[in-house]
């Protein structure tokens, strides 16, 4: 817009009163719509009376502050991977048995994570997540129901999921977890009985992997008492947009393979449904000698 401007300014400078005619026809538009493709409106919204361009904030100091803050966060990150793996020296490493990966005990622990349901396709399920009693724990909480959406395509209805946001690091780089030091993983959860999938999303190094999925079950037996599962990352077996593959293979443990740690509920049993986590964290089950629980093919 600016850009336009000065070209009016200086074409009226220049070259006498009808050159600025002529650039204003064929600029109109332009000036007019400063959105261009995102003009879009709501009906009974009031316009923007702002030009899209003065919106911006280009606040030095902001930028100061949000350049001291990475490089903060780099410095850190670099004495970590000198330190050792995962900040702790290597003779740490070696002998962890246990690590917590996520612990509910405030709200800033709750923001790590992201609800979703099937309204996102028309269906009308609900969920919500908040705080246990005492801030101890997360609650995740809603109504399933399994109506299919009347709009022709869809075919089935009725999820609730809770999924992490994914790690980032300095300067919004992607970070990677590293479990490859252990084999099972490990929560404690108290749930109403009925079951529920725990999904390992991965980062693909290739864009046909990217709705890849290492999936098992959760089943929780209701009740007032709290329960310690142990999963094993044998167990988990691979999917792709909701079908098992026949290639199948154990989970990758190294650093770049996960982004997520996401929990589903789809039962097809329409209801309220609840289910509380205390934490989520790893674990080195020495007695578990199990490499992979389902057969591998070759290929021809």
């Amino acid at each position: 817009m600016a850009l336009a401007v000065m070209l009016l300014n200086g074409a009226s400078f220049h070259g006498g009163c009808c050159r600025p005619k002529v650039l204003l026809s064929s600029l109109g538009p332009l000036l007019n719509n400063s959105k261009l493709y995102s003009s879009y409106r709501r009906p009974g919204a009031e316009p923007e009376k702002k030009l899209s361009w003065q919106n911006a904030d280009f606040s030095f100091k902001k930028g100061i502050d949000y350049l001291k803050t990475q490089l903060s966060l780099l410095k850190k990150e670099t004495q970590d991977y000198l330190k050792g793996p995962g900040g702790h020296p290597f003779s740490q490493h070696l002998l962890e048995q246990t690590r917590v990966l996520w612990q509910f005990r405030s709200q800033e622990d709750l923001n790590k994570w992201v609800i979703s349901s099937d309204v996102e396709i028309g269906g009308k399920s609900k969920v919500y997540i908040k705080l246990g009693r005492n801030n101890q724990g997360a609650l995740l909480y809603g109504a399933l129901n399994t109506e299919v959406p009347r709009d022709g395509e869809t075919q089935y209805s009725g999820y609730c999921s809770m999924r992490s946001r994914p790690a980032v690091g300095s300067f919004n780089r992607k970070k990677y977890y590293d479990w490859s030091n252990f084999n099972s993983l490990y929560l404690r959860v108290r749930g109403d009985g009925r079951p529920w999938m725990v999904n390992i999303y991965t980062d693909p190094y290739f864009s046909h992997q990217k709705d890849d999925l290492y999936s098992y079950f959760m089943f929780t037996r209701g009740g007032p008492y709290w329960e310690e599962i142990k999963i094993p990352f044998s167990k988990f077996f691979l999917s792709s947009r909701g079908r098992v593959q026949d290639n199948q293979h154990p989970v990758w443990l190294d650093k770049a393979s996960f982004l997520t740690l996401g929990f589903t509920i789809g039962d097809k049993v329409d209801g309220p449904f609840q289910l509380e986590i205390d934490f989520i964290g790893l674990l080195n089950d020495r007695a578990h000698k199990e490499k992979f629980a389902y057969e591998a093919y070759d290929k021809n």
